[in-house]
């Protein structure tokens, strides 16, 4: 054990206790162990690169071309993604697909190119390949977006998985985003972004990376256009990312560079290009629409690892009642557990739990449990006995089940990766069910093991199912959490068929939409803290990952009340809007905080819960669509490079946009305005975009701009939807779109089109029907006139 590896122990020791800490200790020297035998070691290995073309034999959407030491198979398919694959790769298997590959386009055909190489021609992309496997992607103008020098790979020479790198080029103006949950987003600067879903062991903040949910989806944004790029390969990799930089004349710009190192795996891509719309429209058809959370899960949620039991829920529940505060879910961390066991209750500190999440839904309220993966190692513990007997748990190299270590002691941990396992799995939220529970968060599935030096996961030598395919955890690790929310969500729709679940995961991989979101995980408190939030839910959501927000206030320490209340300002604009707090940080509920503060926190939720119709909107235009609630304000102008390099405001929706506060002591800020005309929606004034504005932001509020012509759907003042119409600049329209939710459940909703336009002095909304116009059926309210 070196230095580091001490410090990490005692830190291990005092994270989680004494007889916890020595067990972190033991486990770091087995987890060491079982991977100096399990593993193989280096073997001598050669280097390989493409070699020159040999031939090439086409096929639907595309076809293969032979070089000299490997084949590439190119495919377009009627989506206009572009897949391609060294080794003659597949795009099946993957975790991220969301069903089957889609089809080939019938009218991409693979030609002859200029010196030798070859290309394939579509009507949305073009693909050329140099004859020595250098690929570009192109637009159907011709300019080249993205190009992927020839692969390099290391073989060993007796046998095993090759570890390859691959080196891009984009224009020199190109910016990267997303890469997963990253704290110094939502613009990936220059630097090495690690592909391994990490605990950072503690609370987090902008400088910390990498984090829990990491994956090799980028979206690259530049003049000439927009693209997304995926390598499909969950093996822990490293992806390295420098900006370009345009010279004084032509011919003197440096590119853009993205190297992707990864250590096994197939070399395989899937490329997407068009406007930022278009392209998570088309990754959504990829991957798989995102879960539609239930209409309650829009509120507000409350939640603290450590509410001590039923009657200090009860009290907090009566002081959101009692001043007037909407609350919509409470969140139970372990210790409503029985010693840490998920699927248990802790009798003696929540007695009655049925009834408790009776009398709150009564009140409007769900009661939301947090679900661990690690499993006590003890005969008797209902759930371990069980999973035994199905053969459930992760194994060795030795086929002995893997023990590691998480709060409730020895653990061992389901191989979310067999079909069967899922099944078993997603059986035991009954209990869940049973105990009135009507949410559900997945905590600590990296996976986690307490361990006072390496990596606090599971041994990479563990062995998984992998569908039947059989591998290790370096293969596995990224798509243990992706395939836990698999068996939960699946588990809740067989449970309950008639309601949508409800449900977010602290990691997880490309695809996990399909499931539910996330959520920051454990952002440490302070102003650094809430600047990374809103990194995250960016820099998530362009991963196509709509649901997602973090713990208002931080999750450790004591936030003062300006930060906090910055903090619920911007929570109240994100799609998953929740305090939450650490077993011993300052107290989270709104009132603690003073009565300034409390009054302010109560117009916030009294706004939130007005804006729930359009929260709604935006959940099923998400699930259609696949573009987030929470968009960069260059979502319908990625030309636009001032827009580009904004950070500190967003989009929500189409209509509305927010900049928060994120600097200590701020009564005034700058906000950048897209093109066109912006209403405060306090003051009504209205402002010219594009251009930089400078506006009041006093403790009360944030700036929260509506689009002229906007047609938003509010909750009117009997409870009802409202149509809340700005109006549009003269001699131009508006409009929107509207969802109102058919209830919790899987009834189809309508999308109903609505356009904004003056006639004859006066704004007027009508429905646009398809078969001509048509009044609403709501109440309008017109504003900024």
């Amino acid at each position: 054990m070196n230095g580091r590896d001490l410090v990490r122990a005692v830190r291990a020791v005092g994270l989680v206790g004494a007889v916890q800490g020595l067990r972190a200790v033991r486990y770091a020297w087995r987890r060491r162990r079982a991977d100096a035998v399990g593993l193989r070691r280096r073997r001598p290995e050669r280097a390989r690169v493409p070699g020159a073309v040999t031939g090439a034999e086409p096929a639907p959407g595309g076809g293969v071309v032979r070089f000299a030491r490997s084949r590439l198979r190119i495919t377009v398919t009627v989506t206009g993604a572009v897949f391609w694959g060294w080794g003659g790769a597949d795009p099946e298997p993957s975790y991220a697909l969301g069903g089957p590959c889609p089809g080939p386009d019938p009218r991409a055909v693979l030609e002859p190119d200029k010196d030798g190489g070859w290309r394939v021609v579509s009507e949305r992309v073009t693909v050329v390949v140099s004859r020595h496997g250098e690929i570009a992607v192109c637009t159907p103008g011709g300019v080249v977006l993205r190009r992927d020098l020839p692969p390099r790979w290391w073989e060993p020479v007796e046998g095993g998985e090759a570890r390859w790198v691959l080196r891009s080029e984009v224009a020199a103006d190109a910016r990267f985003f997303g890469l997963g949950g990253r704290a110094s987003g939502p613009r990936l600067r220059d630097g090495a972004y690690r592909l391994w879903n990490t605990d950072p062991g503690g609370s987090f903040g902008p400088g910390d990376d990498p984090l829990y949910i990491t994956m090799p989806v980028q979206m690259v944004v530049a003049d000439a256009g927009t693209h997304l790029v995926f390598h499909d390969n969950s093996w822990d990799g490293t992806v390295t990312l420098s900006e370009g930089a345009e010279g004084a004349g032509s011919g003197h710009d440096r590119a853009g560079t993205c190297e992707v190192r990864v250590e096994g795996g197939p070399l395989r891509c899937w490329v997407m290009l068009g406007t930022p719309a278009r392209v998570l429209r088309a990754w959504a058809s990829l991957t798989g629409a995102p879960a539609l959370p239930p209409s309650w899960a829009l509120g507000h949620h409350h939640a603290r690892w450590g509410f001590g039991g039923e009657r200090e829920v009860r009290r907090i529940v009566a002081g959101y009642q009692e001043r007037g505060l909407p609350l919509d879910a409470v969140h139970l961390d372990i210790e409503h557990f029985d010693a840490f066991q998920a699927f248990t209750v802790d009798r003696e500190t929540y007695p009655g739990l049925p009834g408790l999440a009776e009398d709150l839904r009564r009140d409007g309220v769900r009661l939301v449990s947090i679900v661990d993966p690690g499993v006590k190692a003890s005969a008797g513990n209902a759930v371990y006995d069980a999973g035994e007997s199905v053969d459930a748990f992760v194994r060795d190299a030795a086929g002995r089940p893997v023990r590691g270590v998480v709060w409730p002691g020895e653990s061992v941990y389901p191989d979310f990766t067999a079909r069967g396992v899922r099944k078993w799995w997603g059986g035991l939220y009954e209990e869940r069910l049973a105990q009135g529970f009507a949410g559900f968060w997945h905590d600590m599935n990296e996976p986690v093991s307490f361990a006072a030096f390496g990596d606090p996961t599971l041994p990479r030598s563990a062995r998984h199912s992998l569908e039947g395919r059989g591998g290790d955890h370096r293969e596995a690790h990224n798509v243990y959490g992706l395939c836990m929310a698999r068996a939960g969500y699946e588990g809740l729709r067989e449970l309950r068929p008639q309601e949508r679940p409800f449900l977010f995961s602290r990691s997880g991989w490309a695809g996990m939409q399909r499931y539910g979101g996330t959520w920051s995980g454990d952002v440490a408190t302070g102003w650094p803290g809430l600047r990374a939030s809103l990194s995250l839910v960016l820099g998530l959501g362009l991963c196509g990952v709509p649901y997602s927000g973090p713990d208002v206030g931080g999750f450790d320490g004591d936030p003062s009340p300006e930060l906090f209340l910055r903090w619920f300002q911007l929570g109240a604009y994100l799609p998953l809007f929740r305090t939450h707090a650490a077993l011993r940080a300052g107290r989270r509920e709104p009132w603690e905080f003073g009565e300034e503060v409390l009054g302010h926190a109560r117009v916030v939720l009294v706004e939130r819960r007005r804006l729930l119709p359009y929260f709604v909107t935006l959940a099923h235009l998400a699930r259609r669509t696949g573009a987030p609630y929470v968009r960069p304000v260059w979502w319908g102008a990625p030309e636009d490079r001032a827009l580009r390099d904004c950070e500190d405001a967003f989009l929500l929706g189409d209509s509305l946009l927010v900049a928060p506060v994120l600097e200590p002591g701020a009564v005034r800020r700058a906000v950048r305005l897209p093109r066109g005309r912006w209403y405060d929606v306090v003051s009504g004034k209205a402002y010219e975009g594009p251009g930089q504005v400078l506006v009041d932001a006093p403790l009360s509020r944030v700036p929260v701009f509506a689009r002229a012509g906007a047609v938003i759907p509010v909750r009117g003042a009997d409870g009802g939807l409202c149509l809340e119409v700005w109006a549009p600049a003269k001699g131009r329209t508006g409009g929107g779109l509207v969802v109102p939710d058919a209830g919790d459940g899987w009834e189809a909703a309508e999308v109903q089109r609505y356009v904004s336009r003056w006639r004859a002095g006066r704004v007027v909304v009508e429905r646009d029907t398809g078969g001509g116009p048509v009044e609403p059926a709501y109440p309008v309210r017109i504003r900024g006139l």
